[in-house]
């Protein structure tokens, strides 16, 4: 399999550093936090993660507050079940509790504003946590993974699994899907993907019999799936093999932004009566979810795009300690994540694909799952 636009992501995270005021005078004079060689005076970090309902959060969350906790801080982790209205008052219980830091994994956006405001107004420092936060100029930094190449990845699968670079003409049926409207994170894996396929598309050598290929990357939302709903998904696919493949027409290939989509396609595949093996098409993903690597293993997913998410939560406590004691913190991009008021400070890490021949290796290997887990 050909990754070769990975190498562009070493040429772009050309580390450069940002200067913060110091934040340890005022959190050395709260009360109540354990102090350890490595931690800090009782410094709150408030934590606010999305829904637990997604495995991928449950694990951000609890490895970032175990980091922090372990490292002394004191730490208010809260999941607001994909409700925005909720995510704004477990923000603002934060504030008014005294959090001297906020990690913001956000639900929507661009409706944190007025809570961020008040945090601002209370030298509250914010970090955005792999989503960024939109539409006001009160988020100091962003962490996340390369979001865009996610989809740049799932787009060269694709390309190399039907051998589109190799001579090989089609026509290949394609069902393109994006994910939540909503979620920021959504159009830069759809674009990743999309400005990879629609060259195809163009040509007719990827055919969409549902008609549901954006005519450009700004009208990705078209075919999102709200709140990354795997039940959505689901009836989504549904709706298009019913509609759109009859008799002996089969789908190819399934553009899946993530794992919770994809599981949802590939519940309405087996439903539709298609079976592992040769009709059963390319489908990407995102997560390396416990029950999508089983899938993979299975062969009824032919990848994820692993982001090791505690790589992300380790360098988001690396950006608090840097924070709270007044050092430069590390970013590597200062140009891309424009968030409508001022381009945020980020750091991103690399995403990884992850196929059958891989999950041993590298998911197992690296200890992100034990082998019983999967199987193995």
């Amino acid at each position: 399999m050909s990754l070769r636009r990975f190498g562009r992501i070493t040429a772009a995270l050309a580390a450069t550093t940002l200067t913060v005021g110091a934040l340890g005078a005022c959190s050395a004079e709260r009360a109540g936090g354990d102090t350890t060689e490595d931690g800090d005076d009782g410094t709150m970090v408030g934590i606010a993660m999305p829904t637990r309902s997604l495995e991928r959060w449950n694990n951000d969350g609890e490895h970032l507050k175990e980091l922090l906790e372990d490292a002394g801080y004191e730490t208010s982790l809260q999941y607001a079940d994909n409700k925005t209205e909720q995510q704004i008052t477990q923000l603002q219980n934060m504030v008014n509790d005294g959090a001297d830091i906020l990690v913001v994994a956000s639900i929507d956006g661009t409706t944190l504003g007025p809570v961020l405001q008040d945090a601002a107004e209370k030298d509250v420092t914010v970090i955005a946590y792999d989503r960024l936060i939109n539409e006001t100029e009160n988020v100091d930094y962003y962490a996340t993974f390369d979001n865009e190449l996610v989809g740049t990845l799932q787009g060269e699968f694709i390309v190399d699994q039907l051998g589109l670079d190799d001579g090989e003409e089609g026509p290949f049926t394609l069902e393109p899907f994006a994910g939540s409207p909503d979620d920021n994170n959504a159009r830069f894996f759809f674009k990743g993907a999309w400005d990879v396929l629609s060259p195809y598309v163009e040509d007719g050598v990827l055919e969409v019999p549902s008609g549901k290929a954006p005519a450009s990357v700004d009208e990705w939302t078209t075919i999102g799936i709200q709140g990354w709903e795997s039940a959505d998904a689901q009836s989504e696919m549904e709706n298009r093999l019913n509609s759109f493949y009859k008799g002996d027409d089969k789908v190819d290939v399934v553009l899946s932004p993530n794992d919770s989509l994809a599981l949802g396609i590939e519940q309405a595949l087996e439903g539709a009566g298609y079976e592992p093996g040769e009709d059963w098409p390319v489908i990407t993903g995102q997560d390396a979810d416990e029950a999508n690597t089983k899938n993979i293993l299975a062969d009824k997913q032919s990848m994820s795009v692993w982001k090791d998410t505690r790589t992300l939560g380790d360098q988001v406590a690396t950006m608090i300690d840097q924070i709270v004691a007044g050092e430069e913190v590390e970013v590597n991009d200062t140009e891309t994540y424009d968030n409508g008021v001022k381009v945020v400070p980020s750091f991103l890490l690399e995403p990884q694909v992850v196929t059958k021949d891989d999950v041993e290796d590298v998911l197992v290997g690296s200890g992100f799952y034990e082998a019983s887990d999967l199987g193995l």
